[in-house]
């Protein structure tokens, strides 16, 4: 039997028929096509599928929509546009923090979540906080240093 569950991404209120046993990562993709946030493990490991439910980093292929009914839920689409990124996203291209890109979304979105909770990072704390966020290509140093510039820059902000 479909429910209809209803909760804001991205700033825009949406309105989903689902089954309500359906993760938040496949509404988020495939209801809603919007796809910068990735499919990686589907079991909680890897991070790729990293949002942010009410300002707090969730992995998306771990949460089921049902328990998302009237959340904020931010993904990597709803933190900057083309013509003005976010202090993370610029933070992240600036560090060269990217290789291959897949993980690269969930990177910023658990990094974004990561600022907002201590405006003041340490070296130590964000590799402690990304530490469920998997890079392939081995860009950790170059994450971490982005991380730290981008907190540098949106503690002027916050």
């Amino acid at each position: 039997m479909k429910q209809s569950i209803s909760f804001k991404l991205n700033g825009s209120p949406v309105s989903v028929d689902v089954t309500g046993k359906e993760s938040l990562l496949t509404v988020i993709r495939t209801y809603l096509d919007v796809t910068g946030t990735k499919f990686g493990c589907g079991i909680g490991d890897c991070g790729a599928c990293t949002i942010l439910i009410n300002k707090e980093p969730v992995q998306a292929c771990m949460t089921l929509v049902e328990d998302v009914v009237d959340a904020e839920i931010i993904t990597i689409e709803g933190l900057g546009t083309n013509d003005t990124l976010h202090p993370i996203q610029k933070a992240f291209i600036e560090h060269d923090a990217l290789q291959c890109g897949f993980c690269t979304s969930g990177m910023i979105m658990k990094a974004y979540g990561l600022i907002l909770n201590d405006t003041e990072p340490t070296r130590e704390n964000i590799i402690t906080g990304m530490d469920e966020n998997l890079c392939r290509c081995g860009s950790y140093n170059r994450i971490v240093d982005a991380i730290q510039s981008a907190a540098i820059e949106m503690k002027e902000k916050i």
